[in-house]
């Protein structure tokens, strides 16, 4: 028996035991035993079954640059994560994408941080990242994320496996999003199948690359040079990224993968310098994510470039006129 098989086995009593303490956490609520609480804006909440990689920051990004070009007032609840002064990677790539033009409110109690951000100003929208286990947060539409590259059959329960709720927990959402659709030939052919909910499908988009430590100009992938490139990346879904930059047609002669979240060390910068060289590499290439966790560090004597993603969702016209029957509806029941 495999070293990673022997561990799931071992760990397949506290899977049960959390599966059991979190069935119970969602009936006390939906019965009504624990109350949600409710802002006077809407809420949208973006969320997922699994731990890692389904697309949620690109998919908030999305959501909050189209409130914005509507004129409305955005905010977004997160709870921060694992980062320095409660903050985190995606928060700060969430904020250096949308530059000042949306507020944030982190740290674990997203209705007290939603209340202080409306003791400010009034806000329109806000969108709770990473929310579909954050039941004590009311809200108006339920967006859950799927992962089309990534099978959930025969996944199991946190800590033996990926799943942070059952499957059967997808009832809760009020709309479904199969992210990385152009991964999974089938993902149409399911999508047509959840008939119970209105389901969408959405795909990356490259938008250009941008010269770590330089300014955000982006550049096409032609105007990078030929490569061959070195990729590293410390994310949920590592694997997402790398077939991303073949189909991009970047030429990859190597690649390093350290844990999602990973703060990179200027050791760390050395080692993938070092791989690069043995592998013949002309440049180096990571994620927008990964370059927040760079932090200060240096890339001298080599060139890094950071892909810079948004989403495509389809078909986008309904996708849009759910969200905005969402807003016209006002704040209602909780979802």
């Amino acid at each position: 028996m495999s070293v990673s098989r022997l561990s799931r086995t071992l760990l397949w009593p506290l899977s049960m035991l959390y599966g059991a303490l979190v069935r119970v956490r969602v009936w006390l609520y939906a019965h009504g035993w624990l109350k949600q609480k409710r802002l006077k804006g809407t809420v949208i909440s973006v969320g997922n079954l699994t731990v890692g990689g389904t697309g949620k920051t690109p998919m908030v990004i999305w959501l909050a640059e189209k409130f914005l070009a509507e004129g409305k007032r955005v905010a977004i609840l997160s709870r921060g994560y694992r980062g320095a002064n409660g903050t985190s990677d995606e928060i700060e790539l969430m904020k250096s994408r949308l530059r000042g033009r949306a507020s944030f409110g982190v740290g674990k109690n997203r209705f007290a941080e939603g209340q202080r951000l409306e003791s400010q100003q009034s806000i329109d929208v806000f969108l709770l990242d990473d929310g579909f286990q954050h039941l004590q947060l009311a809200r108006d539409l339920n967006i859950l994320l799927m992962d089309a590259s990534r099978s959930l059959a025969g996944e199991s329960l946190l800590p033996s496996g990926r799943l942070r709720e059952p499957v059967t927990a997808m009832s809760r959402a009020n709309l479904i999003i199969f992210t990385r659709a152009e991964t999974a030939s089938g993902t149409l052919a399911a999508i047509g199948k959840l008939d119970r909910y209105p389901v969408f499908a959405a795909s990356t988009r490259l938008l250009g690359f941008r010269r770590f430590g330089a300014d955000i100009a982006l550049l096409g992938a032609h105007e990078i040079g030929a490569g061959p490139f070195f990729a590293f990346c410390g994310l949920g879904n590592p694997d997402a990224f790398f077939r991303d930059l073949g189909n991009w047609g970047l030429a990859i002669c190597g690649q390093a993968v350290y844990p999602d979240h990973h703060r990179y060390t200027q050791r760390d910068i050395s080692a993938v310098k070092q791989a690069g060289k043995r592998a013949g590499a002309s440049a180096f290439v990571t994620t927008e994510k990964d370059a927040q966790n760079l932090g200060g560090l240096t890339f001298e004597e080599a060139t890094l470039y950071v892909a810079v993603i948004d989403l495509v969702v389809t078909p986008d016209a309904d996708f849009r006129n759910v969200l905005d029957q969402t807003l016209a509806a006002g704040a209602g029941a909780a979802a």
